[in-house]
């Protein structure tokens, strides 16, 4: 089956989801942070099981969901070594490959439009498959939300460095137009003609390219020399992308939240569809005096091994193997609440703790999240438990 593929109309980004059809692991590439429901609910949909969450660059036009993602499905998070992604737990080079069940995607190191930029190509494997019904090899490639039913063998992941119809742009990010025109020309253009382009991006409403259709008729690219694509790309004069101050730092972070690693923030933070944010330690208090229950919604692997807080009570919102939603939950966190205290709920590092805190402001109970959960936020190492979360803050804590 060909990539599911997904659009963000706010920043006209693609987002992709790719699986292998025997094990049904999945990679996710370029996630959008408030698509993030929509991502849970397609891989739901298609019922396979997220393994990895995967960026192309440090975007400048949205925020990535890749942190919250892994948070929530167990997915290990990868980036480019040159984006200084260094919350992502694996760090890409070209020649990489990154595997999910019997597939596999080749990482190309890209430079030009970011320095460290890559791209994904995916040569599927051979296996046996129905064909699709006729209604699906009519439809446009990479309808939203549908999954393409067609089986492509050969696809490339072009991130922003080649578009359609056009290119990534190179007067920022280390941005090199000299590097870009050689990554195109010399990788992604040395593909077979057949291999279909999937862009990170589109501002017309086209789906998908093939790598023949874009050396033929690219306007930046056909027909042009590598002085002449320079000059074309240094006159453009774009203005500065909108969001570029908020969003290449909090990608940097894998996504997390410019205030994720303060120890300092005030309880009773506003926040969407829970009752707030409050820090460990103003958690510690209310439980110290008893005004609230904290609730520990980490499995129980990682109560078991990475240690636990006395006195919380363990009703996990997720479970291994999977990931699956635990079906106790709301029924242990209503006798939590029978006698009208608050929930405090913990997990990580602050995600699934939000995801809990909503779902028991639903069952009519007050609920809030903590800040950076029990471990804390990775650091730019990827490394917990330096930055903020109930064990950094000295806060009791036991480990079996």
């Amino acid at each position: 089956m060909n990539p599911t593929q997904l659009f963000d109309p706010a920043s006209s980004t693609y987002t992709y989801i790719l699986f292998d059809e025997d094990s049904r692991e999945a990679v996710i590439i370029d996630p959008v942070d408030v698509q993030l429901e929509r991502d849970l609910a397609t891989l739901e949909r298609l019922n396979v099981r997220l393994i990895w969450a995967l960026e192309t660059h440090a975007h400048a036009d949205h925020i990535t969901s890749a942190a919250r993602l892994a948070e929530l499905t167990g997915a290990r998070t990868a980036a480019p070594a040159g984006c200084d992604i260094g919350t992502a737990a694996v760090q890409l080079s070209g020649g990489d490959t990154v595997r999910f069940g019997r597939e596999q995607l080749q990482v190309l190191h890209t430079p030009g439009h970011t320095a460290g930029g890559v791209c994904f190509y995916w040569q599927r494997a051979p296996h046996p498959h129905d064909e699709p019904p006729s209604e699906a090899t009519q439809a446009p490639l990479g309808h939203q939300m549908r999954p393409d039913q067609r089986h492509d063998d050969r696809h490339v992941f072009t991130g922003d460095t080649l578009l359609i119809q056009g290119c990534g742009r190179t007067d920022f990010q280390s941005g090199d137009a000299g590097a870009l025109y050689d990554s195109i020309t010399q990788q992604l253009f040395t593909l077979p003609d057949t291999t279909i382009v999937w862009p990170c991006h589109d501002y017309h409403g086209r789906t998908q390219s093939t790598i023949g259709a874009e050396k033929a008729t690219n306007p930046r690219l056909a027909g042009k020399s590598r002085d002449e694509f320079i000059t074309l790309m240094n006159a453009l004069d774009l203005p500065k992308p909108r969001r570029i101050d908020e969003a290449v730092p909090a990608n940097q972070r894998s996504g997390l939240r410019q205030d994720a690693g303060s120890g300092d923030g005030v309880a009773d933070a506003a926040a969407e569809g829970y009752a707030g944010e409050i820090t460990p330690q103003q958690a510690h208090e209310w439980m110290e005096a008893g005004d609230a229950v904290l609730v520990d919604v980490r499995t129980d692997a990682e109560r078991e091994w990475v240690g636990f807080v006395p006195g919380a009570l363990a009703v996990p919102w997720k479970q291994w193997p999977g990931m699956a939603l635990n079906p106790g939950f709301d029924r242990a966190i209503r006798q939590a609440a029978e006698d009208g205290r608050r929930l405090m709920m913990l997990c990580r590092s602050g995600v699934r703790s939000i995801a809990a805190a909503q779902r028991a402001t639903e069952l009519g109970l007050t609920a809030y999240s903590i800040t950076g959960g029990f471990e804390g936020v990775p650091d730019e190492h990827a490394q917990r438990g330096h930055k903020n979360g109930w064990r950094h803050a000295g806060l009791p804590w036991r480990q079996n």
